[in-house]
């Protein structure tokens, strides 16, 4: 068993108030999972049964949960797609994986488009070192829409440069409501976790203005069906006011990216028992971004005006809002974190933004065996050396410590706790880039 003694912050997940802090607590780990969180006792000492550590300066979080994950990207310009295309992509995922648990400090992701099952049976089975990951495997969109990356110059059956269609990953480009039907049952079959689609155009695309149309009425209508019929909810990037109607309208569950949110729409989530996704970190990461065209940047500054206002109307309105990274750009996996500060920065209170990363996303992607630092729940958890809880901006000052999934430890941070087992050439291998 492993004791983090007298901790002197604990953030138990659970709510998004002072219920859920706790102070000069004993953290008791056992078998992988959360054994007991009870006041301090002085007398525990280690024994062969017992490592103690002293967390009294430490502040103590649930690991945390991505709702807005991608794994196989490493960027969006050429080379960097290039990489991922290439025979190499598996290692370039166990790289990214790696990044986002080691030093990022997530221990459960939600893929929202590009991960195939193979990649999380090898999380599950210990061949690759990440998160646990909940898939969407591709993210639907029409011929000429945010999935089609074949700009102008395309050829008949070329194959978009985004997810192409590939082993265990159905195509994501998709055209009528029948064709739509048999996608959805495609990646249902692939072992999807949910379906994403897109209801509106994107930034990062090449060709599709925010103000144009992806899907129809009757298309989203055919997703939303199929995928309900087979247990799945359906997650829809959304940026214009119009995308985010077409989805709350026709059944869709997750809105993500939310730029163009209003109060009506907020009202009209309400009703409808949506959640949201607004993906803020990424926001603040295009404008800084290298290689994109001037068509991309435009839509960039689009966003980037009223992006913020709509976390507020959402926040306000009392929607659910999970915390979500978007990470397509070089640099961000591994500081995955960011997204609690990128929220805190558009209108939420500190704790409503960790609650957005730790048990209301556990909820939310039904995985409510983690989020939360409660008996019996998987021991997920980040020990810090600053208040990360008052400043999550320290996590940029070196502030993790170390992070614990299902009752491991992966960074070597604490005296005494054995970290989880790997070669220091893989160990090496994995930090490069």
């Amino acid at each position: 068993m492993i004791v983090l003694s007298n901790v002197g912050k604990l953030y138990d997940g659970s709510a998004a108030d002072a219920s859920a802090l706790h102070t000069g607590v004993d953290l008791l780990i056992e078998a992988g999972r959360v054994k007991a969180v009870q006041p301090h006792d002085p007398t525990l000492a280690a024994s062969e049964a017992h490592t103690v550590v002293d967390c009294s300066a430490y502040t103590v979080t649930p690991g945390l949960i991505d709702c807005h994950a991608h794994v196989t990207v490493l960027g969006l310009a050429k080379p960097d797609m290039d990489e991922m295309l290439g025979q190499a992509q598996l290692l370039w995922v166990e790289r990214i994986l790696y990044a986002m648990l080691v030093n990022g400090g997530v221990t459960t992701a939600r893929d929202i488009g590009g991960a195939t099952h193979l990649m999380k049976r090898l999380v599950d089975e210990g061949m690759l070192l990440g998160p646990r990951l909940k898939i969407a495997i591709a993210m639907l969109s029409t011929t000429g829409g945010h999935a089609d990356f074949r700009g102008i110059d395309r050829c008949h059956g070329e194959l978009s440069r985004l997810w192409p269609e590939s082993a265990g990953r159905p195509s994501s480009i998709v055209d009528g409501p029948w064709e739509c039907r048999k996608r959805v049952r495609e990646i249902a079959a692939c072992g999807a976790d949910l379906i994403k689609i897109c209801a509106s155009p994107g930034v990062a695309s090449p060709g599709d203005a925010l103000e144009h149309r992806d899907f129809s009425p009757e298309e989203i209508q055919a997703i939303t069906d199929e995928a309900g019929a087979r247990g799945l909810e359906v997650a829809a990037h959304a940026h214009s006011a119009s995308g985010i109607e077409l989805a709350i309208k026709h059944g869709v569950k997750d809105i993500q990216h939310i730029s163009f949110m209003d109060e009506r729409l907020v009202e009209m989530a309400h009703a409808k028992d949506c959640i949201v996704t607004p993906t803020s970190w990424i926001m603040h990461e295009l404008p800084k971004a290298g290689g994109l065209s001037d068509f991309v940047m435009g839509k960039v500054k689009q966003v980037m005006e009223v992006h913020a206002e709509a976390v507020r109307f959402a926040h306000q309105g009392g929607l659910p809002i999970l915390a979500g990274t978007d990470a397509v750009l070089p640099g961000m996996h591994g500081r995955n974190w960011a997204e609690i500060g990128a929220l805190v920065t558009e209108g939420l209170g500190k704790l409503d933004a960790w609650y957005s990363a730790t048990g209301l996303a556990a909820k939310h992607i039904h995985q409510t065996d983690a989020g939360t630092l409660l008996p019996g729940q998987r021991a997920d958890l980040l020990v810090c050396q600053h208040d990360v809880l008052e400043d999550p901006d320290a996590f940029e000052r070196d502030a993790l410590l170390e992070v614990f999934k299902d009752g491991e430890a992966y960074r070597g941070g604490l005296p005494g706790v054995p970290r989880r087992r790997w070669s220091s050439d893989l160990e090496a291998r994995l930090e490069r880039r």
